[in-house]
């Protein structure tokens, strides 16, 4: 079980409170985002600038590596599409969210006009993995998970290399923690899709 200590291990994101002195429209923040593209920006609920730091050489690479697995499961599924963690969310809160690998089902996408298709997208994914760098706080991770939960999603995956656990998060408000698995499931959202955490947990440089 992880440990108190274990979740203050990491860097805070910067919290930038900007609300009711500015306020920013989606479009501006869309903008403001192209902007400043070598940042990883993220707005909570309350409007406030989330600006978290780049994550280092092994955590790209494991990132990489999941979210090539979840492509090559969408080719032949054909269900729904995957998205990687450059892609941003607007959830029904107003937060707006960039998780390291997600997949919509592709009714769901249909709905969408084109324009909303050229941006953040309005909603939250049916399927949610965040992959623990090491600069992030594993408590901050959780909290996110549950707030992708409360938004819809209907299954999150958080993935802790360091502590080589996974944490897995359902609608119905269950928590299964699963110490160094071989593997996770997608099941029953993702049916037959299982996360090989030997690829993630053991990087080839």
């Amino acid at each position: 079980m992880a440990t108190v200590m274990e979740d203050n291990i990491g860097v805070s994101p910067l919290l930038v409170r900007i609300s009711p002195v500015l306020e920013m429209t989606d479009d501006q923040f869309f903008e403001f985002c192209q902007l400043n593209h070598d940042l990883r920006i993220e707005r909570t609920a309350a409007g406030d600038l989330i600006i978290m730091p780049p994550t280092g050489g092994r955590s790209g690479r494991r990132n990489a590596k999941l979210t090539k697995q979840v492509a090559i499961w969408e080719e032949h599924d054909e269900t729904g599409i995957s998205f990687d963690s450059s892609t941003g969310f607007t959830l029904p809160n107003g937060a707006k969210r960039a998780p390291d690998a997600s997949w919509v089902k592709k009714e769901r996408l249909a709905a969408l006009s084109e324009n909303e298709k050229e941006k953040f997208l309005p909603l939250c994914p049916d399927v949610v993995v965040e992959l623990r760098s090491a600069t992030d706080r594993l408590a901050d991770l959780r909290e996110k998970m549950q707030e992708y939960i409360a938004n819809g999603a209907q299954l999150g995956i958080l993935l802790d290399p360091r502590s080589r656990q996974v944490y897995v998060y359902r609608p119905d408000g269950s928590i299964e923690q699963l110490d160094d698995p071989d593997t996770v499931a997608g099941d029953p959202v993702m049916t037959g899709f299982k996360i090989n955490l030997r690829e993630i947990w053991e990087t080839d440089f």
